[in-house]
């Protein structure tokens, strides 16, 4: 009987490289550990390594870093209307 095919999504994927790469486990520990075939993770980490691994973002860090820098654009701006608010918020003492 033919075996049923498993299909594991990017971020899966990702941070079991994530294991095996961080943790210094081998590849059929995690393999084991996460219950995905030895062969199946060890490809998964050859094609990070080709990709620059550990120096590239995976999806989900992309997504994040997006996000982060959407964030600080809208920071900048409320910075800028606070400081452009600030003369008139500040009490002046009377003579």
């Amino acid at each position: 009987m033919a075996e049923k095919r498993q299909s594991h999504d990017a971020e899966f994927r990702e941070g079991a490289v994530r294991i095996v790469t961080e943790t210094g486990k081998t590849i059929a520990q995690v393999a084991e550990n996460l219950g995905v075939k030895e062969t199946t993770l060890g490809s998964w980490v050859a094609r990070a390594r080709r990709a620059g691994g550990d120096g590239t973002l995976g999806e989900l860090e992309r997504e994040e870093l997006a996000r982060l820098r959407r964030e600080s654009v809208e920071n900048r701006k409320r910075i800028k209307e606070v400081e452009m608010e600030l003369p008139n918020l500040v009490v002046k003492p009377r003579a």
